[in-house]
């Protein structure tokens, strides 16, 4: 599937030496990555504290969405264009597919999470589905 390349200024982001080159980062991989990822490709360019905060700016203006994984820890992937489906109503109800044998995390954006009826007085806020397997790539013979 082929993306839109995205820019900093798309989404009201200063172009610093750290944003542009975490923002290469993601657009070059098709899966998720961790901040220790993102330190390591990045060969310790920027102490953590700056990658940190990258993220954490991609994160408040709907760049990148969190992606849970398996064992507890955090990985980022790039907003397509179905997070904003509908308006600037941002959203990441779609599934990730974890490979149990190259541990890649990928986004499927074509399937979402199914509707969950809440209780009355609860309210979603967001959604995560993980699913574990074997991935196309490594199911190539």
């Amino acid at each position: 599937m082929e993306h839109k390349v995205l820019s900093l200024s798309d989404f009201d982001l200063r172009p610093t030496p750290c944003r542009i080159e975490v923002l290469g980062l993601l657009q070059s991989h098709e899966y998720a990555l961790s901040q220790g990822d993102i330190e390591q490709e990045l060969s310790n360019q920027f102490d953590r504290v700056t990658v940190y905060r990258t993220l954490k700016s991609f994160l408040s203006q709907g760049l990148i969405h969190k992606v849970l994984d398996d064992i507890g820890g955090i990985k980022y992937a790039l907003c397509k264009e179905l997070c904003h489906q509908g308006g600037h109503a941002h959203q990441h109800d779609h599934v990730h597919f974890k490979c149990d044998r190259c541990g890649q995390t990928t986004c499927l954006e074509l399937v979402h999470i199914p509707s969950i009826n809440l209780p009355a007085n609860f309210t979603k806020k967001e959604s995560n589905l993980l699913i574990q397997g074997i991935c196309n790539l490594c199911n190539q013979p």
